[in-house]
């Protein structure tokens, strides 16, 4: 990593009653695909680490997932989107993951654009909550993490981006994320570093 990211083990302090940790997208859709420069599955299980942690100690936990088959269609060079004439997506690709283990007092949040603000209540239930800081993990890195960043950057909220619990469809979209933009946004560590911030040596 480049010099921005020298304080990926560096602890912080983390108040889990006034912190959300919100994970991004694990679902069959994006599971499926290839990604770098971290596996779905390490993104998945690191994100089960940190959400277990959060839930022990009382914080917030939300889960965002994208109806694929409503996202926006605009004219694009290079569109993520599926050709209309693509075969259609298995029935469970807007579902998430057995994997990510969502438990009772969890919040899911469905969107319908990269970002997690827009058109859904995730601020109304991050303010009900008095949240001041988002943590976020999920794919891809530098789509719905970065879209849901900028938004919450500019709500004002204090923002934490766990480097190994995201990753991205190429490992050069993730990384540019990750050391130019996400070290201006707010601070990037790793998962054990927020483990530890936490007080979790699991």
């Amino acid at each position: 990593m480049v010099t921005p990211l020298n304080n990926l083990n560096v602890p912080l302090a983390i108040d889990p009653k006034t912190t959300a940790l919100v994970q991004i997208d694990l679902q069959h859709s994006n599971l499926g695909r290839p990604l770098a420069p971290h596996s779905g599955s390490q993104v998945v299980e690191n994100s089960v680490r940190l959400a277990s942690a959060f839930r022990q100690l009382g914080g917030t936990v939300i889960f965002v997932r994208v109806d694929v088959t409503q996202l926006l269609r605009l004219s694009a060079d290079a569109p993520l989107m599926r050709p209309l004439d693509a075969p259609p997506l298995p029935p469970n690709a807007c579902d998430l993951v057995p994997e990510a283990m969502v438990q009772d007092g969890d919040l899911t949040v469905t969107k319908k654009q990269w970002g997690a603000f827009h058109g859904t209540d995730l601020e109304q239930q991050l303010r009900r909550r008095h949240i001041r800081t988002i943590v976020l993990t999920g794919i891809a890195t530098n789509i719905g993490v970065e879209s849901t960043a900028r938004a919450a950057y500019d709500l004002g909220y204090e923002l934490l981006f766990v480097e190994d619990a995201m990753s991205g469809i190429s490992a050069e979209e993730h990384r540019f994320a990750i050391e130019h933009m996400f070290v201006r946004m707010g601070h990037v560590r790793r998962t054990a570093t927020v483990l530890h911030s936490l007080g979790s040596l699991e």
